[in-house]
């Protein structure tokens, strides 16, 4: 039995054969289980201008529509012998009804479509995928694109640079869904760590001591053996292993594109003041990289 048995798919009004769908469509095909389809909605920024009956009105239409384009959605996929239900749904707290939905449903993969909000828009209001990624209890798969409905080249990007129990928790369950997902979807599993000597050596330096270029590179011989280690202990052959030092941000993204990769899975952890607000690494990349992301969060 597959990891993914019951699938939610955001669906974005505004798109029909979107990329979400077309992955949601192809995993279930491969893997089994079960698609709902829910296209969430609601009060856009002038709405308030409007008076209430004309609100009702756009309520009114827009459930119609979405309703009518679902239960054709849902024939059309029916057919195809996947077993999928529908509904839309108009709120003014989409992430409260999202999460609310994955509860009732037990969901084990949320799916949807990334949607690239303004850098202005971000410093004011929180974006729906960022909301996700901090909140979603089960894994989150933000879908970019799809040149490959069914993944085809899947990289775990990890982080080696903290020695708490908690990031090598996380390093584990990012390894362990990027080669479910691989063997789910018959794709190429590859491992990435991507660092930067001002943080990933503190993690391997025992006490303060003169970072020399020697002692420099020994760290980097430490750390390069733990990778390997672990990648070894997870079955990871030798050519599809990458250790790259520079900003995460920036070697995902370049990686990704790079190698083609059509999922990076990576992991979100909690953040506070500043950082949250400028968001996390994997917050950061998910507007940089032309590959999709499941993010997993920690146990």
């Amino acid at each position: 039995m597959s990891q993914y048995q019951r699938l939610l798919l955001i669906a974005d009004p505004g798109m029909r054969q979107s990329p979400a769908l077309q992955r949601a469509v192809a995993l279930v095909e491969a893997c089994g289980g079960s698609l709902h389809i829910a296209a969430i909605s609601g009060p856009f920024a002038t709405l308030w201008l409007l008076d209430k009956s004309t609100e009702a009105q756009v309520r009114d239409d827009f459930l119609r529509q979405q309703q009518a384009h679902l239960k054709a959605e849902a024939e059309r996929l029916s057919a195809k012998g996947i077993a999928v239900t529908t509904e839309a749904v108009w709120t003014d707290a989409p992430i409260e009804e999202i999460l609310l939905h994955m509860k009732n449903a037990q969901v084990d993969l949320l799916i949807k479509d990334t949607r690239n909000e303004p850098i202005l828009q971000r410093a004011f209001i929180t974006p729906l995928d960022w909301q996700l990624l901090r909140e979603c209890p089960v894994p989150l798969h933000l879908v970019s694109a799809a040149e490959h409905p069914l993944p085809r080249r899947v990289v775990a990007a990890i982080d080696l640079s903290q020695p708490e129990n908690r990031v090598s928790d996380m390093n584990e369950r990012i390894l362990a869904a990027a080669s479910g997902l691989a063997v789910q979807c018959n794709a190429e599993l590859h491992l990435l760590h991507a660092y930067e000597r001002s943080s990933a050596y503190l993690a391997y330096a025992a006490a303060p001591v003169s970072w020399t270029p020697e002692f420099l590179d020994e760290l980097t011989s430490i750390m390069r053996t733990t990778f390997d280690q672990f990648a070894e202990q997870h079955g990871v052959p030798p050519q599809r292993r990458h250790v790259v030092e520079g900003s995460p941000i920036r070697i995902i993204s370049d990686f990704a594109t790079r190698e083609h990769m059509d999922v990076v899975v990576m992991g979100t952890l909690d953040r506070k003041g500043l950082e949250k607000v400028l968001g996390s690494t994997t917050e950061q990349t998910l507007y940089q990289i032309p590959s999709s992301i499941l993010a997993i969060r920690p146990a």
